[in-house]
């Protein structure tokens, strides 16, 4: 079986996406990218040097663009305990009956009991508080605003 070298792009471009999806390195879909590039410039005629070129540029301008835009983006790094796109319990609600001396209480949330602490320089009064972080089994609360 003879293969054509558009065939042998869009192999490279499929093992390329299933790489991606195993290690979730985003830059991979950049250079299968490319690859297609590669296999629609095969698929137009062009010679070996030209599709490798092809190739070359939009996956690899394509992932030089990524990063520029990515690094562009003002990133604000939050420890996982306090990162809503890393635990989705950030900002959820809870009712704090009372505060021992200590700053902490017991508060039903999801459905079990969790020991939860006040957040550094807010005040333990009763009432709607929000999961301002969660550090091991302990929910840090804060205040609610409204």
């Amino acid at each position: 079986m003879d293969l054509s070298p558009a065939t042998w792009w869009w192999i490279a471009a499929g093992i390329a996406v299933a790489l991606e999806l195993a290690t979730g390195t985003f830059h991979l879909l950049m250079i299968a990218l490319g690859l297609c590039a590669g296999a629609v410039a095969a698929h137009l005629g062009a010679g070996l040097p030209l599709q490798m070129l092809t190739a070359a540029a939009v996956g690899g301008g394509a992932s030089a663009l990524w990063r520029w835009q990515r690094r562009g983006q003002r990133h604000a790094e939050l420890p996982a305990a306090r990162n809503r796109d890393v635990n989705l319990d950030i900002g959820g609600r809870v009712h704090v009956a009372e505060w021992s001396a200590d700053r902490t209480t017991q508060v039903q949330y999801r459905g079990s009991r969790w020991t939860a602490r006040l957040q550094p320089g807010a005040a333990p009064l009763a009432g709607e508080h929000v999961v301002a972080g969660i550090e091991g089994n302990w929910l840090i609360l804060a205040p609610s605003a409204d």
